[in-house]
């Protein structure tokens, strides 16, 4: 597998056994862009496609949105994913909208594991064509496009992924309307409030009770297509200092009334001893408080944030705080079974986690026998990858395998973990 990029940028990488070696600096000061929203951008592509307006320009974009601006276009019979579970459940529903239109969409062998059977029901329930190639409720599928049901009613469990509504719902409004009732408990709730609140941006009427959603029918009108930095990317970014009594870190790009649920990263780990604090230019620093109280248990439900999960972990364990962390039922369908992938690899790092089902997870000061001169395995998993780099802070010159899989959501992150100060030695 070969990753693209372009000038300096570290992530280019020529073959699957490339590793890196991690140096943290000895002072961190840093000024850093994270990249754009990838959750806001997709939305925004999918949005203004429906509409036959000009597509969104995103600089370096990272695969999922890459392939999903392919998809949204491409006049090819097949189209392939890759690993981008957004992509799939955006594609299925705004392809099942193109009348005469016929495209299989497939991606990697765990995104045919993933599942997307919720929302093929719910499109099938309205009108669509939608046909399983290798197995029921799983990729490949194959999409035939046609007039679909007005004012139609839906049925969709929120249990599993919000992509099925927010698929459901942009496509909504030009198909004549419709209400989608959930069942189940909802997770990652603010990615829907998100979905509906760029609805609005685009003239789309929504409202929201109880269970119950209403879109209306109707065209998208001309709307803002600026995306802000990722939060779930800054999240990373925002623990380093945590770690650094006299450093600082300044970020680019945010916004503290953010559509992303992810901003909670800031609150919460302001809770940790983290002072973060917004600036005349728009820029947020932050620093270490270094009259904190930093040794209390932490408890935090994630059942809107689940994103944020590796990276709290890994940085929890390595300030040997003990945690529990909740809501992490969703974090079993990601690019890994992150749950399982994360207590896997910190065991090589002698911390023992406690899994409890799906759903949480904990650490109590439990170890284990570490590892000597461990290799870290990202499991294929851009948020695994980024957050286990974390592990240099306490292990200088960690390896860290498959550094290739932060090009799903971060394509620039290895090149700003060296502006940030950071020492990286490829090795194959």
């Amino acid at each position: 597998m070969k990753c693209s990029g372009n000038g300096e940028n570290l992530y280019l990488c020529e073959v699957m056994n490339t590793r890196y070696r991690i140096y943290p600096p000895e002072q961190l000061r840093a000024t850093i862009s994270p990249p754009p929203s990838k959750s806001i951008a997709a939305r925004l592509m999918t949005i203004r496609a429906l509409a036959g307006m000009p597509p969104i320009r995103i600089d370096n974009p990272c695969d999922d949105l890459r392939v999903l601006a392919n998809g949204l276009t491409t006049a090819d019979t097949t189209i392939n994913v890759g690993h981008s579970g957004t992509a799939l459940r955006l594609l299925t529903a705004f392809h099942a909208t193109r009348e005469g239109a016929e495209r299989v969409i497939t991606g990697s062998e765990r995104l045919c594991q993933r599942p997307v059977s919720t929302l093929v029901d719910a499109l099938r329930a309205i009108g669509a064509q939608i046909d399983y190639l290798d197995g029921e409720g799983h990729a490949p599928i194959r999409v035939r496009g046609r007039r679909l049901q007005r004012s139609a009613r839906v049925c969709v469990d929120a249990s599993v992924s919000s992509q099925f509504i927010t698929a459901l719902a942009l496509i909504a409004p030009i198909t004549g309307g419709m209400t989608i009732e959930l069942t189940g408990n909802l997770v990652s709730r603010p990615y829907v409030e998100m979905t509906l609140a760029l609805m609005n941006r685009y003239g789309i009427e929504t409202m929201w009770n109880d269970n119950t959603i209403h879109i209306g029918a109707g065209p998208y009108l001309t709307g803002p297509d600026e995306v802000e930095a990722d939060w779930s990317a800054a999240a990373f970014w925002l623990t380093l200092p945590l770690f650094y009594p006299d450093g600082e870190i300044t970020l680019r790009g945010l916004t503290d009334n953010s559509l992303q649920g992810d901003r909670r990263a800031a609150t919460l780990l302001r809770q940790w001893g983290l002072a973060a604090e917004w600036n005349a230019d728009g820029t947020l620093t932050a620093r270490r408080d270094t009259n904190a109280c930093c040794c209390c248990s932490t408890f935090a439900d994630l059942l809107g944030t689940p994103d944020l999960a590796p990276t709290l972990t890994v940085a929890l364990c390595l300030l040997g705080r003990p945690f529990r962390l909740t809501g992490l039922s969703t974090l079993r369908h990601k690019e890994s079974h992150r749950t399982r992938a994360l207590a896997q690899e910190l065991a090589r790092l002698g911390f023992r986690l406690t899994l409890e089902g799906d759903d949480a997870m904990s650490w109590h000061f439990a170890t284990c026998e570490t590892e000597p001169d461990p290799t870290l395995n990202p499991h294929d998993d851009h948020r695994l990858a980024m957050a286990l780099t974390l592990a240099a802070l306490s292990h200088p010159g960690i390896a860290i395998a498959q550094p290739e899989a932060v090009t799903k959501s971060y394509p620039g992150f290895w090149t700003d973990l060296r502006r940030a100060g950071f020492r990286i030695e490829r090795e194959k």
